[in-house]
């Protein structure tokens, strides 16, 4: 697996009753595809992967898998404990998926060969990228031994210990080679891509893609004033308040005119005031690019 250019991790958008949209999910991923993403990661942390059933899971992997029709990989989000996370591999694998972004294990703190045996089973049905965050702190040496583990093909970081970070890519380059992807995962990524470029890490998440992908293309594309004008006012709005940087996106796609509905327990909506804010960043931003 090969990715590149901008990554897009679509929301799952639920209607009035709360279930999951399938009709609002194809129409959101076909609206990003329009925009040339590199790939489209479906039911991950901007999917609310957390609180999706294994059902819910199943569909919107399908409905991703369908919208792309072969367009670009498409990659679930899978994690959690080792049952539910086997059963969310094998039915992504069935449905057509091509990978899958390995969340943190639930609770459970175990050595690092049991992590290893915990992601060597779930790769063992499609290939793995592994999100390292939360519980999940990985050594350069470990990264090296995971890089081994037939289906283990990437990492994705979402800690921003850049000290980290450089000693694990110069040991994995050094003892895998250049085949093994590194991606920065730290929520509004673009923030602190300057600082990962400078790893030699290029491929990213961006949430922004969701809700403006013109935004993310023309900062993909160089216009560094977007860092300063957009970037970094979002990053003060999404510090507002935990679970924002979900929030923003939902909030960002229906400001965009697309209803996705409302983020699910234990995550909370933009406050109005914050909505009003969120909608006069989006413009300046747009106004930035068209200009």
């Amino acid at each position: 697996m090969n990715l590149s250019g901008v990554l897009f991790f679509p929301v799952t958008p639920f209607d009035d009753n709360g279930a999951l949209d399938e009709r609002v999910l194809a129409e959101h991923i076909r609206q990003g595809l329009a925009h040339d993403p590199g790939a489209v990661f479906v039911a991950c942390g901007t999917g609310e992967f957390s609180a999706l059933s294994q059902a819910e899971h199943a569909l919107a992997v399908q409905v991703a898998v369908a919208a792309t029709a072969g367009q670009v990989p498409v990659l679930a989000g899978a994690g959690g404990p080792l049952g539910a996370a086997l059963e969310q591999a094998r039915t992504a694998r069935e449905a057509g998926a091509d990978g899958l972004l390995l969340m943190p294990p639930y609770l459970t703190q175990g050595s690092v060969s049991g992590f290893i045996s915990y992601v060597t089973a779930i790769a063992a049905e499609l290939p793995v990228i592994v999100y390292q965050r939360g519980s999940v702190v990985l050594d350069p040496a470990t990264v090296v031994e995971l890089a081994r583990v037939p289906g283990v093909v990437g990492l994705k970081d979402g800690l921003g210990d850049i000290d980290r970070m450089q000693r694990t890519v110069l040991a994995v380059r050094r003892e895998i080679g250049e085949d093994f992807m590194f991606f920065n995962g730290l929520p509004t990524a673009e923030l602190t891509m300057p600082a990962y470029r400078g790893l030699g890490i290029d491929l990213y998440s961006s949430a922004v893609f969701a809700f403006a992908p013109e935004i993310a293309k023309a900062y993909f594309s160089g216009d560094e004033r977007l860092l300063t004008e957009f970037y970094a006012p979002l990053v003060e709005l999404r510090s507002k308040a935990p679970g924002y940087a979900v929030s923003l996106v939902k909030a960002g796609i229906r400001l965009r005119g697309l209803n996705v509905g409302p983020v699910r327990a234990p995550l909370t909506d933009l406050t109005p005031e914050h909505e009003a804010e969120l909608d006069t960043l989006i413009k300046h931003g747009l106004s930035l690019v068209a200009a």
